[in-house]
């Protein structure tokens, strides 16, 4: 899991990067919580959507938006964050040129920044929304939704309204041509706090289910 600094639209920014198993392995990034509630690239979420990834042979990539840990920059309320995210992937997809598949996954904030940034790179084949916080951000730049994915979602969050996210969901679902699974994980509260098992079974399982391994 080697230490990574690369070049973002503000200084650099921190990383850690894991190579694929194989040569043009599928790429992935992994986009934290708020920087200014504690957000880090380390936080346990993040760093199993990491690990499910790199089990199957993806080359991934989590960093630190800018302002946290070493990233150069100051805090910009998710519009700076986003042209971070958007310097991650071009950076990741210098090292695998001819990836065939690139995924994003986020949680909380993350989430709302990496589908910000699937709008923006059509590239980006399949996402991982955990915890989108549709009662605190607006997601209606989401029409369409360019890619499949899993949203997946605490019964006891006591962050983000579970009822915002099920309306996010059924407004994704209605759309033709992409499907849209939806996950809940029972009294799991916002940081999935003793159900983080919970949380890498749906991952696994969805993934296991797009990718056949």
């Amino acid at each position: 899991m080697p230490e990574v600094i690369f070049q973002g639209p503000e200084g650099r920014l921190e990383g850690r990067y894991q190579a694929g198993k194989e040569e043009n392995s599928p790429i992935a990034l992994i986009l934290h919580p708020h920087p200014q509630f504690g957000g880090t690239m380390n936080n346990k979420v993040v760093y199993y959507l990491y690990h499910s990834f790199t089990r199957r042979g993806f080359a991934v990539l989590r960093f630190n938006f800018r302002s946290v840990g070493h990233s150069e920059g100051v805090f910009d309320n998710g519009v700076g964050e986003l042209s971070d995210a958007a310097a991650a992937l071009d950076w990741l997809q210098s090292l695998n040129k001819d990836a065939p598949t690139c995924w994003v996954a986020g949680f909380s904030f993350g989430a709302w920044i990496g589908m910000q940034l699937l709008m923006r790179r059509p590239e980006i084949q399949g996402f991982l929304s955990i915890s989108p916080p549709a009662n605190l951000y607006d997601f209606s730049f989401l029409a369409p939704c360019p890619s499949s994915g899993l949203i997946l979602q605490g019964t006891k969050d006591e962050i983000v309204e579970e009822n915002s996210v099920q309306k996010l969901v059924d407004k994704l679902q209605s759309q033709k041509g992409i499907t849209i699974d939806y996950n809940k994980v029972e009294n799991a509260n916002h940081y999935y706090e003793d159900h983080m098992k919970e949380l890498v079974v749906n991952v696994d399982d969805y993934l296991k289910q797009r990718l056949g391994y």
